[in-house]
């Protein structure tokens, strides 16, 4: 069994995704885009690269970075809010072909629920609901999701996580500061970064591959009671909604996530420590 896996993008996630699967004993590259990084990971055991994902193909020795790894994990964001007009498509098209020179068999990447459009009613949402998302970067993410399956080279995991949070990081945090919040009565769909990582070991543990996974815990309360309650918890004001405006929203089920890996969520929605 090849015990070597690439991680591409090893920030916040990354990161302790890496660190995680170090204990599995796998030798694990990351790549980073800041140099200063480097050092730390290097101190970590994890085998650093400094790489950029650009329209014009990847910076860095990403041949290296590839070469001797069975699974590739792309944890790279789309980058859209800071770069409007930027094209995650065509940084991923010129991947595709170096993934394909490469040793590299599996792909794990990393999407996100926001390739589905918030709608009246609050539609369930399976992974056999089409994504419908209207905003650039969903569009984005729906156009290298079907680049990444349709690869006949290598084998693909689709995963879609809501939104994220840990102990430090957790939207209430910018939400407590704002005004007239919209769609107070949404469902809430979110998941602890250790069930993320979590759940990328577990396909990594059972080795099954061509799936397309939609991931967020399994409660899904009212927006407005939610993050009301946790402000108070975090002892931050609570925030401000517009109930005057009809909700729109989602709830994204799990359950063939949990079914088809046998997964059990560790953390909830309360649970910081």
């Amino acid at each position: 069994m090849n015990k070597q896996i690439s991680v591409l993008g090893t920030g916040w996630l990354g990161l302790p995704l890496a660190k995680a699967l170090l204990k599995e004993n796998y030798i694990i590259k990351g790549s980073s885009t800041t140099e200063s990084k480097l050092g730390t990971h290097r101190n970590d055991g994890i085998n650093p690269y400094l790489l950029e994902m650009t329209e014009d193909g990847p910076k860095g020795n990403i041949q290296s970075f590839l070469d001797g790894s069975n699974i590739l994990i792309i944890n790279v964001p789309p980058g859209l809010r800071r770069n409007p007009e930027g094209n995650f498509v065509t940084k991923i098209k010129k991947l595709v072909p170096l993934i394909e020179k490469s040793t590299i068999k599996k792909v794990v990447f990393i999407s996100s629920t926001s390739v589905f459009s918030d709608e009246d009613g609050f539609p369930l949402i399976t992974p056999e609901t089409t994504p419908n998302a209207i905003t650039n970067a969903g569009k984005q993410l729906i156009e290298v999701e079907k680049l990444l399956q349709e690869n006949k080279k290598f084998h693909v995991v689709i995963l879609r996580f809501a939104g994220l949070f840990d102990s430090r990081r957790h939207p209430a945090t910018m939400l407590s500061k704002r005004k007239d919040i919209k769609n107070p009565l949404a469902p809430v769909n979110l998941i602890h970064r250790e069930d993320c990582i979590g759940i990328i070991e577990k396909i990594i543990k059972i080795d099954r591959w061509d799936k397309t996974y939609n991931a967020s815990y399994p409660d899904h309360p009212k927006k407005s009671a939610y993050y009301s309650a946790i402000c108070k918890q975090m002892e931050l004001p609570v925030p401000d909604y517009d109930f005057d405006t009809p909700s729109k929203g989602k709830i994204i089920d799990s359950k063939k996530l949990q079914h088809n890996l046998q997964y059990s969520f560790k953390r909830n929605l309360y649970l910081f420590s």
